[in-house]
């Protein structure tokens, strides 16, 4: 045992027997406002000293204040009861600030308060990431100073992930959703919220099948629309002779129809060219009556004379 320590405190507690033990307050505060540090003894304050850093700022003592440092320089303020007021603090204000305090019936009272200046947090990112059947969901933010700290908070309906003195947490989960990231400190919060669904994300070997089929689905409908219009052609060609022909037809059978002219007074040296008569449509004759056979005579045996 450290016989030593015992002893000291012994004679402070013989020195000071109305010293109560001390109380710590946390305070936290953003960049640029006003902070009220109060005092949380009863009854009335005779004498109060405050220490920031185990450095004396200013006493109250009989209603006079007294100040240990530059006035501009601490931006501070302090009241008959005791309370310290900071205005526009900085974060070279952090730090632990004690009060002594001596009551009228000349009881010691100490009280310790943590100091703490933050700055608000930023914006947070909220980004995301599809593999394969998979999606990583990252949040996170930028820090301006490298002692910055925050809380991060990553929820997808009932699955939360928190992670404290952190600037960037990340999730993989296989189900899309309504994402949230929640990023604070003690002085600010701020969110984010988005919607992912990694559905319209493919793998490459299903990208690449579609684009196969697309392709083939291309080259069918471009080979079928030929096919078509070469069918077409034919056909039109097909009419166009059958056309030609009935119209060959059409003049031969007015050439029949019309009679040879013979021709006039031919050359005796050019020979006649022997034309054959055209065929010429026969009309119909009516069928001729058929004569009536008549009865021959029987022929009698003649008579000798």
């Amino acid at each position: 045992m450290n016989f030593g320590r015992i002893f000291l405190v012994k004679c402070l507690l013989l020195l000071f027997p109305s010293v109560k033990c001390s109380i710590t307050n946390w305070i936290y505060t953003a960049v640029n406002e006003s902070v009220l540090l109060n005092i949380a003894a009863s009854g009335g304050i005779h004498h109060a000293t405050w220490l920031r850093d185990r450095e004396r700022l200013l006493q109250i003592k009989d209603k006079k204040v007294t100040y240990y440092v530059n006035k501009h320089k601490c931006r501070c303020h302090i009241f008959l009861n005791g309370t310290l007021q900071v205005n526009q603090v900085v974060k070279e204000d952090s730090g632990k600030y004690t009060v002594i305090v001596y009551q009228q019936d000349g009881k010691l009272k100490a009280e310790e308060t943590m100091f703490i200046v933050q700055e608000p947090v930023p914006q947070p990112i909220l980004s995301s990431e599809c593999r394969n059947k998979s999606v990583s969901v990252k949040c996170e933010v930028k820090q301006k100073t490298k002692d910055e700290t925050f809380t991060i908070e990553l929820t997808q309906d009932k699955t939360k992930k928190i992670q404290q003195n952190a600037t960037r947490l990340e999730l993989h989960t296989r189900y899309p959703g309504t994402f949230r990231c929640v990023v604070k400190n003690q002085v600010s919060k701020k969110m984010i919220e988005k919607v992912i669904n990694c559905s319209g994300h493919l793998d490459i070997y299903l990208i690449l099948s579609i684009a196969g089929g697309a392709i083939f689905l291309v080259i069918f409908v471009v080979l079928l629309i030929y096919c078509i219009r070469k069918k077409k052609a034919e056909r039109l060609e097909d009419d166009d002779e059958e056309g030609m022909m009935q119209a060959r037809q059409v003049d031969s059978e007015m050439v029949v129809r019309q009679l040879p002219q013979p021709p006039c007074n031919p050359t005796p040296k050019q020979p006649r060219a022997q034309q054959r008569p055209q065929p010429q449509p026969q009309q119909a004759v009516p069928p001729r009556p058929r004569p009536r056979t008549q009865q021959r005579t029987p022929n009698h045996p003649r008579e000798r004379p």
